[in-house]
């Protein structure tokens, strides 16, 4: 009986140590793979970075009134001002549609009528 107990023992812990030894590989890839993720994550950012300074630098304004400048006579764009815009009151905005009274029931009452009628009778 003590055998059959010490085998069940020694295959429950060479079971373990099975398990535990997969569980360690398992861990050690998904943080490889996270430890990939971060690296992707820092490079993206950086180029995010670069776009982010080329834009600001591709947007400086004597650039852009340079390039305006250049482009006039096909573009024909011209440097906004307050009297380009208008006041709201100066939109004409559609009117709304008419309301249509709400519809009778098919009995031709409406709980309001037929409320006030019974109080009508003694």
């Amino acid at each position: 009986m003590k055998s059959i107990l010490y085998l069940a023992c020694v295959l429950v812990v060479m079971g373990l140590a099975f398990w535990a030894y997969r569980e360690n590989y398992r861990t050690q890839a998904a943080m490889s793979e996270m430890s990939d993720v971060q690296r992707e994550i820092a490079g993206l950012r950086e180029e995010l970075g670069v776009l982010r300074a080329e834009w600001a630098y591709l947007n400086r304004p004597t650039r852009l009134r340079e390039l305006v400048d250049l482009n006039f006579e096909r573009l024909q764009l011209v440097p906004i001002e307050p009297g380009n815009f208008a006041d709201l009151d100066n939109v004409d905005y559609p009117k709304p549609p008419p309301v249509r009274p709400p519809s009778r029931p098919a009995g031709g009452r409406t709980a309001d009528t037929g409320a006030a009628s019974n109080e009508e009778q003694p």
